[in-house]
């Protein structure tokens, strides 16, 4: 009766026949035994090794982001840009002792950011090259200084201990209801950030959507205008408004003055939390905005959109999303921390965000692909109204 009780007790349920399965493969992955014994056998040789490797990987993953992290700072890809170079020469540029820059070299060659050539000069590798054409990246990863402090003890961080994150001092508006009254010195450097690191997936954007069609696009949270400042360039006739919060509007407003935009580009302040969005455009974008906030402000904001939208309008979610075929650390593990630091929002799935979509009152959701799902997938929908009943 114990035994059974065991297996049916309070609280439990029978095993399924999967369930066994795993208990039992666990229970034999994890013997050391098993283990010596895997890493010999010949079939299953090449399994033992990538385990190892990945957790290995899984435990220095730290190093290997510190050893990047230290070639944005000491300008070592740019350095390199112009050619290879020796060792002496890059201890010189990088004010390195010699065995400390050869140090620094051999753990950039071996994560394939440089390549060592046959004379013994150092050159860039297929990743450095791409961080080159890429200074967005090279951004971000200075940034995520802010993120390795937030890490110091994930524990504290997912139990809220601690206090203030550095990442949610940073951006002042994750969270804030206020957040019309941040002041303009408060949003410099996050609204720099944001430009910089947006108009990296603005063009797969308009390459899976092209804005043609339309007449008037508003971009809610669009910061600076990085991302209106590309749909500019790549549809002439198109007339465009900025929405973001006062201080990050007279950036933007700034940008498009200075480029001689004025004429075709208005940015307006506000905070979708205490006041309508414009009126106006007949399809709103929302750029990386909705994976910053919690499931109730994204309902207001989503609202707000439907609000301003005319029957039939458009609007377009372009974000990082669960359920990304190959990028599930990229979405589970970085963006869920991330944001956990930062202090709201979290990635969604396609269907998640469709779900919020309709109770908004969107219909016709559909995705569309884009170049690099990695980094950016798109989901458009249109306003629906509801025939009222006679």
């Amino acid at each position: 009766m114990s035994g059974l009780n065991t297996l049916r007790g309070e609280g439990t349920h029978a095993l399924s026949w999967r369930e066994r399965w795993l208990s039992f493969r666990n229970r034999t992955i994890a013997n050391p035994a098993f283990q010596r014994w895997a890493a010999a056998f010949p079939l299953t040789r090449g399994i033992a090794r990538r385990n190892t490797r990945a957790l290995f990987d899984l435990c220095a993953g730290f190093v290997y982001s510190q050893t990047l992290f230290a070639c944005i700072r000491l300008d070592l890809f740019v350095i390199l840009a112009s050619g290879p170079l020796g060792l002496e020469a890059l201890a010189a540029r990088t004010c390195l002792r010699p065995e400390r820059a050869l140090r620094l070299l051999d753990a950039a060659v071996s994560l394939n950011l440089l390549r060592r050539l046959p004379d013994g000069r150092f050159a860039l590798a297929d990743l450095g090259a791409a961080l080159i054409g890429n200074p967005s990246i090279a951004a971000m990863i200075e940034h995520h200084a802010l993120l390795y402090e937030d890490l110091r003890d994930p524990v504290a961080l997912l139990r809220g201990e601690g206090g203030t994150s550095r990442l949610a001092a940073y951006w002042p508006y994750a969270g804030s209801a206020g957040d019309t009254a941040i002041p303009a010195e408060a949003v410099a450097e996050y609204s720099a950030l944001m430009a910089a690191s947006q108009s990296l997936i603005a063009e797969d954007i308009l390459d899976a959507y092209p804005m043609h069609r339309h007449r008037l696009l508003m971009d809610v949270g669009g910061g600076e205008g990085a991302f209106l400042r590309a749909v500019m360039r790549a549809t002439p006739g198109l007339a465009v408004r900025l929405f973001d919060l006062p201080a990050v509007a007279a950036r933007a407003a700034g940008r498009f003055a200075a480029e001689g935009l004025s004429h075709r580009a208005q940015a307006r302040g506000g905070n979708f939390r205490t006041a309508p969005l414009p009126k106006g455009a007949d399809v709103i974008s929302l750029v990386r905005v909705i994976h910053d906030h919690d499931d109730d402000t994204v309902r207001l904001l989503l609202r707000a959109a439907h609000e301003a939208l005319r029957d039939g309008g458009t609007l377009l979610i372009a974000e990082p999303m669960a359920g990304t075929a190959g990028a599930e650390p990229v979405t589970d593990a970085y963006f869920g921390f991330y944001l956990l630091a930062m202090g709201s929002g979290r990635c969604r799935s396609p269907a998640e965000l469709t779900a919020l979509l309709h109770e908004a009152g969107f219909g016709d959701c559909r995705e569309i692909p884009t170049r690099r799902p990695l980094l950016t997938r798109l989901l458009v929908c249109r306003r629906i109204d509801t025939p009222k009943r006679k």
